[in-house]
């Protein structure tokens, strides 16, 4: 069985972080280690590390970073496991057997790169489960339902293809799916995670998506489908956050259509 790390980002958020905390302490199959990369400017999260009995896998490294992907970077380079699952302060693994599910389909295929799955993301005022495969022939239509707190990838992944550009502010995870797209990777079809909706992809959504896109060209070049799609989520996103547009998703989540 492969070994698996578990890397938690904060930055001035200590009950973000006890949450996250609790839903890694909690599963059936434990992480080989849970390392956190606090770079607060506040000393609550350290303090609170040092001053709480934490599990013998969990260990930290509080220093002020360069943002997030150079947060992301050191985690990784720290990291000791097979496996890099990058779950942000605030973001939760979504039950107890999740790591033992995801450990079971690495260890039946040792060919196999990085997974995603099903998000429980917070939308137009209402849960819903979302997610699916990814298609490299899609990329043009950004993430495309592959979220990056369902992202479990292999450390020599890294090595082959590079770490998180620090160049870029929202899309890092985008940018960083761009340069895997040829790697083994499956799907699994169960809720992995539990997103926070307020990160800062989240807050920053127009400009996120104009980076990711840029990101795209920057990899395959223009593309007038990928130019039509940009638009395409810019008024889906303007749609969403109308009452008439959140009146219509909660229908489709009811009925069971909703898709990303």
């Amino acid at each position: 069985m492969p070994t698996l790390s578990i890397i938690t980002i904060c930055f001035n958020n200590l009950d973000d972080l006890i949450k996250t905390c609790a839903s890694v302490d909690m599963q059936e199959l434990k992480p080989y280690e849970h390392l956190i990369i606090d770079g607060s400017t506040k000393p609550d999260i350290k303090e609170y590390l040092e001053s709480h009995p934490q599990p013998s896998y969990r260990r930290w490294i509080c220093e002020r970073d360069k943002g997030i992907a150079d947060a992301f970077n050191k985690g990784i380079s720290n990291a000791t496991g097979d496996i890099t699952y990058l779950l942000n302060s605030g973001d939760e693994i979504y039950d107890n057997t999740v790591l033992k599910k995801v450990m079971t389909v690495f260890g039946q295929d040792s060919s196999l790169m990085w997974l995603n799955g099903k998000l429980n993301l917070f939308r137009a005022d209402t849960w819903a489960l979302a997610g699916k495969r990814f298609e490299k022939d899609k990329l043009y239509r950004g993430m495309h339902g592959v979220f990056h707190p369902t992202m479990y990838v292999k450390k020599e992944v890294y090595s082959r293809c590079g770490y998180f550009d620090i160049t870029v502010k929202y899309a890092m995870d985008y940018d960083f799916i761009c340069r895997i797209a040829d790697e083994k990777n499956t799907f699994i079809n169960y809720p992995l995670a539990t997103f926070d909706p307020t990160g800062v992809s989240s807050t920053n959504y127009v400009a996120s998506t104009r980076e990711m896109f840029q990101c795209y060209r920057k990899y395959y070049g223009n593309s007038l489908k990928q130019q039509l799609w940009y638009l395409r989520l810019l008024f889906l996103n303007s749609l969403l956050n109308s009452s008439i547009g959140k009146m219509l998703y909660r229908i489709k989540v009811k009925a069971g259509f909703q898709k990303v």
